[in-house]
């Protein structure tokens, strides 16, 4: 496996690539992974930073000349903001960008360098890529320049920035270190607007004469950054567990070719976002993160570790499952993927409810009154539905809050004759609470409903052990307490008629069930239940697994949090809300979980081969190719000693 790779590889750089905060040290055997809050790590003063800054007045209201060096995308990105504040731009690129620059209103530089450092700009702005920043360096021809310019990167990657700047720029060169924490597509997304997004600087070499720098920071605290002061150190230490982990996440899910299905929620919506913005990006400027930030393999190893004790967690519960059923004659509904042919239009699934005045009100028996009962159960009562409940627990008193009569034997329910059954047991509890239900209590043909995230299972159990004059709906809504708290419009809300009678009476009681959903403005969705497996598969059981994955390394809010990240500590947050049990119940009975398991590993092992190999390739240059280039880049990330 890669993890022994790593492990290897750490092992030749024991005192350069371990982290030495107690705050993000190395995972322990017992894995329990340390968080990565601001507060957790202890900074010494020269580490400081602050948030936000306010930039001084400036003396000076005449605008810069800013010399661009690398026009791609992100150079006009930035070119297009400077240009709107009235500073005077230069540019150069290896590609042509001239039409570009032109209608930006930016003087461009096809081929020649030492053209635009004659013209003498206050600054030279470097927005090349990680891998191209040592190379453009040692071609500037510093000499044209006047001294004392200021040179600005914006890498994703600070100390190795730092570290080429001192070593090519000039003495009396001032130096200053950003990261601006967004780029177009980020900036899209926030409406074209910077306000909010953080920028990231270090002055690293500022002299005499400050205005200029204050000039350079003031365009983006008017644009409306939240302007952060740090050093380049510390900047690496958070991106190592914000900014490499939320590509490593996004390039993980593009491998496994995630795409939209009907029943997506919003945590796999947020996913697919998250692996559409890493698609923008290419391979090198992962790699650079990787490779040119220190903390980067330490963060990929302790993720590895997560996903792993992830695995051990679900197979040892599986061994216990199996174990019972050979040694103690217990016995479990065993499933088979069904061979589906899917719909390719989601349209198809797309099932439109007319909700009127006319629809009947119900008596719902809800047997399981937890937190999603009590959920449901509470609007359910306001549309004026009768509603009893039963639990293993006491919930006499939010019973009587919700406006429910509640039953503490079901037998008493029963003989209430409710026109449906409504199961809201968990995915484990459900087969053994349906063995133990009072049926002769009921009215024949009583309409049985459950919510459970798998389909097949609870449909099996009931076509086992309900009796045939009964009608069965299997639902899965889309959603719970926390992403339905503002309501339900939007959401949503699948069902599958898997034994509905043929007479009217049956099929509107259906219906007027399912009106209760429609009403609140749930997307309804009507597709099989070996449909639905299927595609939660792929959706809900990656949501749950990249949130639990995230869960075991402790992420936290940085000073340095990205959108992206901010996604991901999103999805721990509603992870952390479910039970484990709950994770399990999607492993265990949804036949098709098994498969994306494997997937996902199979993606993150391919993943981490992509890096691994590059990296081999860089050490077989310092080691036979004694390529000076790659000698410095060892030097700045601590891999020299590998010599």
């Amino acid at each position: 496996m890669i993890i022994s790779h790593s492990q290897h590889l750490l092992s030749l750089f024991p005192t350069t690539l371990r982290l030495t905060k107690p705050s993000l040290a190395s995972p322990s055997s017992s894995l329990s992974f340390p968080s990565l809050s601001s507060s957790s790590i202890s900074m010494s003063s020269s580490s400081s930073f602050s948030l936000p800054t306010a930039i001084s007045p400036l003396s000076d209201p005449a605008p810069l000349r800013i010399a661009i060096v690398g026009f791609g995308n992100y150079g006009q990105f930035l070119a297009e903001t400077l240009a709107s504040e009235g500073h005077t731009l230069l540019a150069h690129s290896r590609s042509d960008h001239s039409a570009a620059a032109t209608r930006l209103g930016v003087s461009f530089f096809t081929t020649d360098l030492h053209d635009l450092c004659e013209r003498h700009p206050d600054v030279v702005l470097l927005c090349t890529s990680i891998l191209s920043t040592e190379t453009v360096l040692k071609t500037l021809p510093f000499q044209r320049l006047r001294r004392n310019t200021l040179f600005v990167d914006v890498l994703s990657v600070k100390d190795f920035a730092k570290t080429l700047l001192l070593q090519y720029v000039p003495d009396d060169f001032d130096i200053l270190c950003t990261h601006p924490m967004f780029g177009p597509q980020s900036a899209s997304s926030n409406r074209g607007s910077w306000r909010g997004l953080r920028f990231v600087y270090d002055k690293v070499r500022i002299r005499g004469d400050r205005s200029r720098c204050d000039k350079f920071l003031a365009v983006f605290e008017r644009r409306g950054c939240e302007m952060v002061e740090m050093s380049c150190a510390d900047h690496d230490r958070y991106a190592a567990g914000s900014q490499f982990i939320t590509h490593t996440v996004g390039r993980v899910l593009e491998t496994l070719k995630l795409q939209s299905t009907p029943i997506n929620t919003r945590g796999y919506e947020a996913l697919l976002g998250l692996a559409e913005n890493t698609r923008g990006d290419s391979f090198d400027l992962y790699y650079g993160l990787f490779v040119y930030n220190s903390n980067s393999l330490e963060m990929l190893e302790r993720m590895d570790l997560a996903f792993e004790s992830l695995r051990k967690e679900l197979f040892g519960r599986l061994h216990g499952v199996v174990r019972k059923q050979l040694f103690e004659g217990e016995t479990h509904q065993s499933h088979i993927a069904l061979d589906v042919t899917m719909s390719k239009d989601v349209s198809d699934f797309k099932y439109e409810y007319n909700a009127d005045d006319s629809s009947r009100l119900l008596k719902i028996g809800i047997v399981g009154f937890g937190n999603f009962g009590q959920f449901l159960a509470k609007t359910m009562v306001k549309q004026g539905h009768t509603v009893l409940a039963y639990s293993r627990t006491d919930y006499t008193d939010a019973a009587a809050e919700l406006g429910v009569s509640y039953y503490s034997d079901l037998d008493d329910l029963f003989e209430e004759h409710p026109e449906v059954i409504l199961l809201c047991t968990s995915i484990l509890s459900t087969e053994k609470v349906l063995k133990s239900l009072p049926f002769q209590r009921l009215k024949r043909s009583t309409l049985f409903v459950d919510v459970l995230s798998v389909k097949e299972f609870p449909r099996n159990a009931f076509l086992q052990t309900l009796p045939q004059d009964f009608d069965i709906l299997c639902t899965h809504p889309m959603f719970g307490p926390e992403s339905g708290k503002n309501g339900w419009n939007g959401l949503s809300f699948v069902f599958d008629k898997v034994r509905i009678g043929m007479d009217d009476r049956r099929r509107s009681r259906c219906d007027s069930f399912l009106d209760i959903f429609a009403r609140e403005g749930c997307s309804m969705v009507e597709m099989s239940c070996a449909e639905h497996d299927w595609h939660a598969a792929g959706s809900q059981f990656i949501t749950h697994t990249v949130g639990r994955v995230l869960e075991k390394l402790g992420l936290e809010s940085t000073p340095v949090d990205t959108k992206g990240y901010e996604t991901l500590l999103k999805l721990v947050e509603n992870t952390a809300g479910d039970s484990f049990d709950l994770y399990y119940g999607l492993f265990l009975y949804n036949p098709n979980a098994m498969e994306q398991l494997e997937r996902f590993g199979f993606a993150f092992e391919s993943l981490k081969k992509q890096l691994f190999g590059r990296l081999h390739g860089l050490l077989h240059k310092q080691l036979f190719g004694n390529d000076k280039e790659t000698q410095i880049m060892l030097e700045t990330t601590g891999l020299s000693t590998f010599r």
